[in-house]
């Protein structure tokens, strides 16, 4: 072969997404069940590839089973756009943007954001779980999305997987169907699924399986937890983000005994008896059904298969994955209202909100929550809800990893968040306060507030009205973020030292905010007595 036909050659195989024999192209991918192919010109050295199957649909009778193994393709796959986002009610109030197209039972896709040039390069992986309580989210989401975490030298990866009474159903004739005698889980079998084909997969996008961070927030931060203690999961990983939640105390797992009996309900209150009624009814009626039964909530159980054990007797007994874990949670992941409800933030009435709260066992806290100002009693009120709602879990999470023999990082996020703008292409707020005024902005950092930060994805979302400090606080947290992904350590050149958390250090955390730094766990009597009247 001549010098010229040799070019030309190579040339139409670079025009055919070529050097595909090692399943990486400029634009195509070759995976373990066909290729998929972005036409999406890549953005500072980024591709994305999205909408990639990574269960079947399950839809019909695969319709609350465990997600089934993809089938294979023929030719090339686009992904240029992201999956259908999975059944879910969301109403206009609601803090949620999906970019899927539409929404359906089919849904079970992820994404893959790579800087890599070959699929020699072993980068290191995100795969980041989104929250919602299980009941709401999508893998789409603009502050989820990776390419800011790809141009700092990571693959990242979002993923979907089924909520609500899709994800968490359970059923005595599903418990019997089974091969695993066990309902309930398939929105956590689904993040599994995912985790496997990461580490089928993600070599030919540059990747590297042996070095797997999971994060996520809220119930995405549940679910990292509850991935460390499963053993379907907790082989797959090397390390751990969690933000504002754990499977502890927030949302106990109640028995599949339990759970199985709220199924039948479910199906008796829908006229649908059987379990082929139930799956003879469309994604809609379902939907409709649950509305319905508002009282009825479907959330992970202990089924005896994703989990035999609840976390915290997982982790006492080592069975978890050990792996370094950065975690942490926000000032004000709840408001001080409710623990004081309507009653003014004075010592009177949080003493008297302590003793309707808990009884007999009130002046124990009132010994660690002792305020004496307006201003002390708000701080109180406010800890304290957010430790009601998902702070002590979370804490209760670094607790308990303590005995895994890696380093634990923690944070507190202290940035509140700008000013709400609305949706783009929405009209703004009136200005009348009368009608439908803006809510009041929060004294701290509310509940999610922190996740555009965490992924470097300010400028993608135009909701906020961020300003210089914001892109600050951004720069600082997602560099801990990167730093961690890649060496399991957040610590790195022009940053301020996060010491790690343990008894030696002092049970140090790091404080995000404008001007960050180390500091003491203050509340750490106030977990104490909140974890000993959890635990009872």
């Amino acid at each position: 072969m001549n010098s010229s036909t040799r070019t030309t050659a190579f040339l139409a195989v670079l025009l055919a997404g070529g050097l595909t024999g090692e399943g990486f192209a400029a634009d195509r991918v070759k995976t373990a069940n066909g290729t998929v192919e972005t036409t999406a010109q890549p953005k500072d050295g980024v591709r994305s590839f999205k909408g990639i199957p990574f269960g079947q649909p399950p839809v019909g009778s695969l319709r609350w089973r465990e997600p089934q193994p993809v089938q294979n393709w023929k030719g090339v796959r686009n992904a240029d756009e992201f999956g259908p986002t999975c059944m879910q009610r969301v109403t206009p109030a609601s803090d949620y943007w999906f970019r899927g197209k539409g929404m359906s039972e089919d849904c079970l896709y992820l994404n893959v954001w790579t800087p890599a040039k070959s699929n020699k390069e072993k980068l290191p992986v995100l795969v980041y779980i989104f929250g919602g309580g299980f009941q709401n989210g999508d893998g789409s989401e603009p502050r989820y999305d990776g390419e800011s975490m790809a141009r700092k030298g990571i693959v990242a990866v979002s993923v979907n997987y089924r909520t609500n009474i899709f994800g968490f159903f359970s059923h005595p004739e599903l418990t019997k169907e089974s091969p695993n005698h066990a309902s309930g889980n398939y929105g956590l079998l689904d993040q599994v699924a995912a985790l496997r084909w990461v580490q089928r997969n993600i070599a030919a996008f540059g990747g590297d399986p042996k070095r797997v961070t999971i994060a996520g927030e809220s119930a995405g931060s549940m679910s990292v937890s509850a991935q460390m203690a499963s053993p379907l999961s907790k082989n797959l990983i090397a390390g751990a983000i969690g933000e504002s939640g754990a499977m502890i105390y927030t949302m106990p797992l109640r028995p599949l005994a339990d759970t199985e009996k709220d199924g039948a309900k479910f199906g008796a209150d829908a006229g649908a008896a059987s379990l082929a009624a139930l799956r003879a009814m469309s994604a809609e009626q379902i939907q409709d059904a649950a509305a319905k039964g508002a009282s009825m909530r479907f959330t992970p159980n202990l089924d005896g298969y994703f989990l035999s054990k609840m976390l915290p007797a997982i982790f006492e007994a080592g069975e978890q994955a050990k792996v370094p874990v950065l975690s942490g949670s926000n000032t004000e992941e709840q408001g001080a209202r409710s623990v004081l409800q309507t009653a003014e933030p004075t010592v009177e009435n949080f003493t008297a909100a302590i003793r309707r709260l808990y009884g007999d066992d009130a002046d124990r806290l009132l010994k660690v929550y002792a305020p004496t100002t307006p201003d002390e009693v708000t701080e109180a009120a406010t800890h304290l809800a957010s430790a009601r709602f998902i702070a002590l879990g979370t804490w209760k999470w670094a607790e308990l990893q303590t005995n895994a023999g890696k380093p634990i990082y923690r944070y507190l996020y202290a940035r509140p968040r700008p000013r709400y703008l609305g949706m783009p292409g929405q009209p703004p707020r009136p200005a009348n306060a009368n009608a439908n005024p803006a809510p009041a902005a929060p004294r701290g950092a509310s509940h999610s507030s922190e996740i555009q930060y965490a992924m470097g994805n300010l400028d993608l979302d135009r909701r906020y009205e961020w300003q210089p400090e914001d892109h600050k606080v951004s720069e600082t947290m997602q560099a801990y973020f990167v730093n961690f992904i890649k060496a399991g350590n957040p610590n790195g050149p022009g940053l301020p030292n996060w010491p790690t958390y343990d008894a030696n250090g002092g049970y140090m955390r790091m404080r995000l905010d404008v001007q960050s730094q180390a500091e003491p766990e203050i509340e750490r009597a106030r977990y104490q007595a909140l974890d000993a009247l959890n635990a009872r």
